[in-house]
């Protein structure tokens, strides 16, 4: 949206976090300015301002807001109601798979891909990054830790696991940009089922 429009008390804050959600996928967080933020959100510069102290505000609030709406989305899906635990991280597995059939851009992980420019020069957004980061072990967590529960294997644990979820998904991301094709971000969940099955012995 690139013309200024009064917009409805209450909107403003979510435009422009819409509007930072696909501009920095797009262009990276340094090459983002407030007033292409306020113009994609068709907002005010004043708008901005009230709503946020700073574009690193924004970023922070940015990676919070992606947080929150991941977590809604991993927590609502059927995967979680299976009744084998393995079968829930398989389930977990098929819709990590199924989000890489969207646009290159629309998978990307706001986090991973906003942590990577903003590491060093941004404390804050680095540390809402992690936590968000986190919080994607927290989806597939407690799955491994009851498939560990009922299938024990020596020197593994759930937490070491989790990590790797975010491993083979970040690390897919890079790759998918780096080669502009998905197909190797599915191939790292393919190996990561195929080391699953063989660490759990599940055909």
């Amino acid at each position: 949206m690139s013309t200024l429009t009064r917009v409805p008390r209450g909107e403003a804050r979510a435009r422009l976090i819409d509007a930072a959600r696909s501009l920095i996928r797009q262009r990276g967080f340094a090459a983002t300015s407030v007033d292409d933020l306020c113009a994609a959100a068709g907002v005010t510069k004043g708008a901005f301002f009230h709503h946020f102290a700073s574009k690193e505000a924004l970023g922070v609030a940015l990676v919070e807001d992606w947080t929150v709406m991941t977590g809604a989305m991993f927590a609502a899906h059927p995967y979680n109601t299976l009744p084998d635990p393995l079968d829930r991280v398989f389930g977990y597995i098929d819709l990590r798979r199924e989000l890489l059939g969207q646009p290159l851009l629309d998978f990307s992980c706001v986090a991973g891909t906003t942590v990577q420019e903003t590491y060093e020069s941004s404390p804050p957004i680095r540390e809402a990054a992690e936590r968000s980061i986190r919080s994607g072990f927290a989806h597939v967590q407690p799955h491994l830790e009851a498939a560990l529960a009922a299938h024990p294997v020596p020197g593994v644990t759930a937490e070491s696991l989790a990590q790797q979820f975010q491993i083979a998904t970040q690390g897919g991301i890079i790759l998918a940009k780096a080669l502009n094709d998905a197909a190797p971000a599915r191939a790292a969940f393919d190996h990561l089922e195929r080391y699953l099955r063989l660490l759990f012995g599940r055909a």
